[in-house]
């Protein structure tokens, strides 16, 4: 038996509201790189279900930029460390320098692929140059009172640098070694966020939060004209340039992506994210890149909600839409159908994906969405219901991908969700038990105890409490009364997840120590193994294949384990799955295959190979 990763669904870049985020592009123009998380994620902008997963930092991630020679990654992160690493695998690191004492903002490449400067938040400096393959220093950056906000270098000699800062001026560095040659002072009113040299190195480029865009000359860094005034309505967080030096493109907080031509200062073209009218926060285009190794005169932009929009001259809307999360996700679970072959994802933000297994397409769910983090799901009958930390119990309804409307507000915070084939939808509180039909509560259990799990199964439910015990209620349907059926007492810590086999035979029960024991549902409850014991820290999720032979299990551990009934000493790991835990897994597309998500944002399936 053994466990390999098919494909990462990678997760969306991060962002912050009123801060630009940075997008780089390899030359050929076949991948993104962003930062997410504590990763980077290097996705293929044709195919985006696959991507590669750099780990290396152990902070909060910020900033990633492709070398010209596209053979080398450089990532910074909120600790002020800079790391460069190969750019084909994203394991072997080159470099780890320690640059300033905060977090880095943003990066920039000589033409050599040899020189870096790194610019952010230091309290002694807001920026270094230095070598990518030693660490040496070859020059300073110097002249800015606050955080500088972005980096460009020229590729062409001789190397020229410029950086903005939040102190309104662009400072215009010589090279190499960089120094400090001339200041832009009174130019614009407010932050700078964003620069950029053409790639012909003849025109420099500023943008910023006072929606002001302004050009200099590429060699020297004088100022030259103005250009779009009055024309963006919100602040400008980042521009790029085509690869002709004709034109460059803007993205702003007013929604919108606009094309602009140098020489004329006019805007050709202009795309506006979101619904018609409507003012969305979410729909603020905080990124963009327009890659340069590319025919088709695709511009990326990215939206505040972490959505990638792909937009295309000649198109007014975007031609595709990559969404996914860039919060920890929290949630996992299948469709009602069984097969596994759509999964449905959320996350610490409340936002809520179904996901197509086979395509590796997330899609946001419609409507009104949890307002906090999503606890837990459970499909049956064309629905997935979900509870979140907003003390509501939701419902999707898959063949529209949105939620229906019928939101219901429990008596306090939700622990888990359960439900069977054409069974009611059980919820465990703080307090309680409750049981609802199509919206409406059939009957609350209050107990004495503090619930950690639940699990249905035909009439049986199982909760976990907090006093490491598993309490097994049948319910009867027609009167929704309970009765206790068993307690079992095999677990030396709380119990933090449970889940039984499809046909109902076993509970899996999993501790907050990281041990797993499993139940024969018949009879007397008796233990069928205690041996899956391999997890080190708390069991986050467990999910039975559908034969009820092998179980996979989720851990705070970061660590996936696939288990056999019949062989209990028999198990396969998948080390480090999932950066600062795994919190859901689930088999999808018949037993061959698992899907699992963590506090990385990422979804990824797993390829299982040989059951024993």
């Amino acid at each position: 038996m053994s466990i390999e990763i098919e494909k990462i669904l990678a997760a969306a870049p991060a962002t912050t509201r009123g801060q630009p985020t940075q997008l780089s592009v390899d030359a050929k123009g076949e991948r993104i790189a962003y930062a997410s998380g504590k990763s980077i994620y290097l996705r293929l902008i044709d195919n985006p279900s696959l991507s590669k997963q750099y780990t290396g930092h152990t902070a909060t991630t910020t900033v990633a930029k492709f070398s010209p020679s596209g053979f080398w990654v450089a990532s910074g992160d909120v600790s002020g460390k800079v790391r460069v690493w190969d750019a084909v695998e994203a394991v072997n690191t080159k470099g780890e320098y320690s640059i300033i004492s905060g977090r880095i903002s943003d990066l920039a490449w000589d033409g050599d692929s040899q020189r870096v400067i790194a610019v952010g938040d230091g309290r002694e400096r807001f920026g270094h140059c230095f070598t990518a393959d030693s660490g040496n220093s070859v020059g300073e950056v110097s002249g800015h009172s606050k955080v500088v906000n972005a980096v460009a270098i020229r590729q062409q000699r001789p190397l020229r640098a410029a950086t903005v800062s939040d102190d309104s001026t662009m400072c215009f560095l010589h090279g190499a070694p960089f120094k400090f040659n001339s200041k832009a002072a009174g130019l614009h009113k407010g932050f700078v966020l964003g620069t950029a040299f053409s790639p012909d190195g003849n025109v420099l480029v500023t943008v910023g939060a006072d929606k002001r865009i302004q050009l200099y000359d590429g060699k020297t860094g004088e100022a030259t004209k103005q250009i779009g005034e009055g024309v963006h309505t919100g602040s400008i967080f980042a521009v790029s340039w085509s690869k002709d030096s004709k034109r460059f493109v803007t993205a702003s907080a007013d929604q919108t992506v606009r094309v602009w031509d140098v020489e004329s200062g006019e805007n050709v073209q202009t795309w506006r994210v979101g619904e018609e009218g409507s003012v969305n926060v979410a729909d603020q285009q905080v990124g963009v890149v327009w890659p340069h190794g590319r025919s088709d005169g695709l511009i990326i932009s990215l939206s505040l909600s972490g959505d990638l929009n792909y937009l295309n001259e000649g198109s007014e809307k975007p031609t595709k839409v990559v969404q996914g999360h860039n919060k920890s996700v929290t949630a996992l679970g299948t469709g009602s159908d069984g097969n596994g072959t759509t999964i449905t994802t959320g996350s610490f933000d409340g936002r809520v994906l179904s996901w197509d297994v086979t395509t590796g397409v997330g899609s946001v769910v419609e409507g009104e969405t949890h307002s906090n983090q999503v606890t837990q799901f459970a499909a049956s009958s064309g629905q997935v219901y979900s509870v979140g930390w907003d003390d509501t119990l939701r419902t999707i309804t898959e063949s529209t991908n949105s939620f229906s409307g019928n939101t219901v507000k429990l008596s306090s915070q939700p622990k888990g969700v359960a439900t069977s084939s054409n069974g009611p939808v059980i919820v465990a509180t703080n307090n309680s038990i409750a049981v609802y039909s199509k919206g409406n509560l059939l009957t609350e259990l209050s107990v004495n105890y503090t619930p950690g799990a639940i699990a249905t199964s035909g009439s049986f439910i199982a909760v976990g409490a907090d006093n490491n015990a598993v309490q097994v209620y049948i319910l009867d349907q027609s009167n929704g009364k309970f009765s206790p059926a068993k307690t079992l007492t095999n677990s030396t810590a709380q119990i933090s997840s449970l889940s039984f086999s499809a046909d109902g035979k076993h509970l899996a029960a999993g501790n907050a120590s990281g041990k797993i024991v499993v139940y024969k549902t018949s009879g007397d409850w008796e233990v069928a193994t205690d041996r899956w014991s391999s997890h080190t820290a708390r069991v986050l999720s467990i999910a039975w294949n559908k034969a009820g032979t092998h179980a996979v299990s989720g851990g705070l551990d970061t660590n996936v384990h696939v288990w056999s009934l019949a062989k209990p000493g028999s198990r396969v790991k998948a080390p480090n799955a999932h950066k600062d835990g795994v919190y859901g897994v689930a088999w999808v597309e018949g037993d061959q295959k698992v899907a699992s998500t963590g506090g990385d944002a990422a979804v990824k399936i797993w390829t299982v190979k040989n059951l024993q």
